[in-house]
């Protein structure tokens, strides 16, 4: 690589750069904190209603890492 080729330090580099690190950190902040709530007995709709998306969202996106993980979920009529 060019000394030319390297983008600058700081200013709109370091911004842009940031973006898919946040982008990650949120994931694994959701993630975590899904896992919780549902271990402390939330059910999905709770879960969702403070995501903000919908029940069935929610179950999608989290449900096969954390039966995947052998975290014991709530039944719907349980």
């Amino acid at each position: 690589m060019e000394l030319n080729q390297i983008p600058p330090l700081g200013g709109v580099a370091d911004e842009l750069a940031a973006v898919p690190a946040l982008r990650a950190l949120a994931d694994r902040m959701e993630d975590a904190a899904v896992e919780r709530a549902l271990t402390e007995g939330w059910s999905w709709t709770q879960v969702a209603e403070a995501l903000a998306v919908t029940r069935q969202a929610v179950h999608k996106k989290h449900q096969p890492r954390l039966a995947e993980s052998g975290i014991p979920l709530r039944r719907r009529n349980a």
